[in-house]
């Protein structure tokens, strides 16, 4: 469990949920408080975390949407009631950048540039590369690495936003640790890194939980922005595959595997575009329907919380449209593949026609000089060997000057 409380200008990290409920209480310039809590913690006791929630949130989470926060194949969803909004996100696991990583240095073995990507601060370190191996065939190529998700769930009060989420998640470690980071540079005047010092500058505090919970989700988006170059590289790969005239393609099934990644990715964009929607969809609805009661400030904390989400659904698009211009290439390529295939089995098909034609001729003649009879021209001439080669060579040139007139055969 982990715990900030937010005020005007400074991140506070709270101990535990009763002193979370009294930084609400006690303190004027309080504004919310973010309780982060891993599934695990959930899971072993249910009612019990429940419970304890509810000094500080003021309301129950309800079953169902308890059950909800606690499936690992639960999709991205949004629900609200008359005391939380509920959005779940699934987001990608580490695991699935081992892999895409691995897969990168499979291409690095395959002969190809691989350019590094800086280390995130405050990431885990990345597992090291593997070994360049061997160069693969063009018919043998490592498939697209797995797309991995987990969900995260954001129950979203009026001063509370609780998360719900696998344990470890880099993603939700790194924006409570730049969070943290940004209000020391405040209160202790400590010397930092240029690089720190830089990613710091300019960070304010969120000014209310939807705002939070829009910065965590925009960080997990990022995730998917970041798997565009090497999905591209992969599937460039399978291009060149594809297209190579040196060597058959072979990896049908890897092929398969890559188009299910593909399509795994746009299903997941797609739900979490759909449950964004409803959430800006419930922001909207909740503003007319109180326009009158709110003030000027409340109004433009709204206009900016619709731009972020905003913003945060053009991401999710761009992630999708992306992931279908890739399964549009694989199939034109495959296409192109088999039109490939196709025109060189015809042109290996005319050369066996051209010999065919010309030698049909020549069997003819030598069928005629196989037969069994007794009296038969140039069978008793001395040069009558040389007469039937002469007659063949005559037929051949003939041939090939009909065509060659004709232009019945292209360079």
């Amino acid at each position: 469990m982990q715990l900030l409380g937010f005020s005007a200008s400074q991140v506070h990290p709270l101990a535990t949920l009763e002193v979370a409920r009294e930084f609400l209480s006690d303190n004027a310039a309080a504004r919310f408080v973010w309780a982060d809590f891993a599934t695990d913690e959930v899971t072993s006791a249910p009612a019990e975390w429940r419970n304890r929630l509810v000094a500080l949130t003021g309301a129950p989470i309800l079953d169902l949407h308890l059950a909800d926060a606690t499936n690992p194949a639960h999709p991205s969803f949004f629900d609200t009631t008359h005391a939380y909004d509920m959005v779940i996100f699934r987001k990608l696991t580490f695991e699935t950048s081992r892999q895409f990583a691995e897969a990168e240095s499979a291409q690095a073995g395959a002969g190809e540039p691989v350019p590094g990507s800086p280390a995130t601060p405050g990431a885990p370190p990345m597992p090291a590369p593997r070994k360049a191996g061997r160069k693969y065939a063009p018919g043998f190529l490592p498939a697209l690495a797995r797309i991995d998700t987990q969900p995260v769930a954001f129950f979203v009060f009026d001063n509370v936003l609780v998360t719900v989420r696998p344990s470890p998640s880099r993603t939700i470690d790194q924006v409570r640790q730049r969070l943290i980071e940004s209000c020391g540079a405040q209160q202790s005047p400590a010397p930092r890194a240029n690089g720190a010092a830089s990613l710091m500058h300019g960070i304010r505090p969120p000014t209310r939980p939807e705002d939070l919970m829009l910065r965590l989700l925009n960080a997990m988006v990022d995730r998917y922005l970041d798997l565009r170059t090497p999905l591209t590289r992969q599937l460039d790969r399978w291009q060149r595959a594809l297209l190579s005239a040196r060597q058959s393609f072979s990896s049908w099934e890897g092929l398969l595997d890559a188009r299910i990644q593909l399509r795994r990715l746009e299903n997941l964009s797609e739900e979490q575009r759909d449950a964004l929607q409803e959430f800006r969809d419930s922001l909207l609805d909740n503003r007319y329907s109180t326009e009158g009661d709110i003030d000027a400030t409340a109004a433009n904390r709204d206009e900016v919380l619709l731009v972020r989400l905003t913003d945060l659904m053009e991401h999710i698009l761009r992630v999708l449209a992306h992931a279908r211009r890739l399964e549009d290439s694989i199939e034109s390529a495959v296409q192109i593949h088999f039109s490939a295939v196709a025109h060189r089995t015809n042109r290996t098909m005319r050369a066996l026609t051209v010999i065919t034609a010309l030698f049909m001729p020549l069997t003819l003649i030598t069928g005629i000089f196989g037969m069994n009879f007794a009296r038969m021209p140039w069978l008793q001439e001395a040069n009558g060997f040389w007469w039937s080669i002469g007659l063949m060579g005559a037929v051949v040139a003939v041939i090939g000057s009909i065509w060659a007139l004709g232009r019945w055969l292209d360079r």
